[in-house]
């Protein structure tokens, strides 16, 4: 049975891995996306394993059936992996499949979402699987965020964890992920939704413009880590955020 449209929903649902997923936990999203009918669904990246072509028409097959409004973010396994003159020439050329929705800012009721890419095609660093926030990305986020409408919940989504999501110590990986969200903080950002680690969580961040809410969604694929296939369900209630997490079980 259908929950009752009276509150702003969103889902938030993260690292899909086609390539890896897990056909059960789609199917089992797709169907509370039809019965539950949410305003949005947002995908914070890592649609991929490797970010093939098979892959990328299997995802692109797949979001297409989700009857909602869409808006996806990059992930890093959704650049090139074997491929590395795509990856520095058109690394992004795939996401045409799903162009439309690809860091699409979403205003639903009650909820003004605005998306910030951290995925680098290159860094001066070993691991490129880790997150970057650049200037010309962080202004875009900042200038929709002071367009918020009065009233509503400001949510940033991005594919990384702006800082290390566990002990929320100085050692986040993403480079300039701190500086970032006191930022998006003093723009007025309620919450900043990612995805990457694979398991749920939800803490508050003691950013220099206010606290803001770090919420991480689980992953459907196969690649599970400390928890089952999950999405977060997002429910803003008389100007409040209000966040579940549904596991599947």
């Amino acid at each position: 049975m259908a929950l009752s449209m009276a509150m702003p929903r969103l889902f938030h649902v993260s690292d899909l891995h086609f390539g890896r997923a897990d056909r059960e936990a789609l199917d089992w999203f797709a169907a509370r996306v039809r019965d539950e009918r949410p305003d949005g669904v947002v995908v914070t990246g890592d649609l991929t394993m490797r970010a093939r072509s098979a892959e990328w028409a299997a995802a692109a097959e797949w979001l297409s059936r989700l009857d909602a409004p869409l808006s996806i973010e990059p992930g890093n396994h959704d650049l090139p992996y074997y491929n590395p003159f795509r990856r520095f020439i058109s690394p992004y050329a795939r996401f045409d499949r799903v162009e439309r929705a690809v860091e699409r800012p979403l205003l639903a009721p009650g909820v003004w979402l605005v998306p910030l890419r951290t995925t680098k095609r290159a860094q001066w660093r070993l691991n490129w699987s880790w997150g970057a926030v650049v200037a010309g990305r962080l202004e875009r986020a900042l200038k929709l965020l002071r367009e918020r409408p009065p009233d509503h919940v400001a949510v940033v989504a991005c594919h990384h964890p702006l800082v290390d999501s566990g002990g929320l110590d100085d050692h986040a990986r993403t480079l300039g992920g701190r500086e970032a969200l006191d930022a998006l903080s003093h723009a007025g950002a309620d919450a900043v939704l990612s995805g990457h680690v694979h398991d749920a969580f939800d803490v508050v961040w003691p950013a220099a413009g206010g606290p803001v809410r770090l919420i991480g969604a689980g992953t459907l694929s196969q690649r599970v880590r400390g928890s089952p296939p999950s999405f977060n369900e997002l429910i803003v209630d008389r100007g409040a955020l209000d966040v579940r997490v549904r596991e599947m079980r």
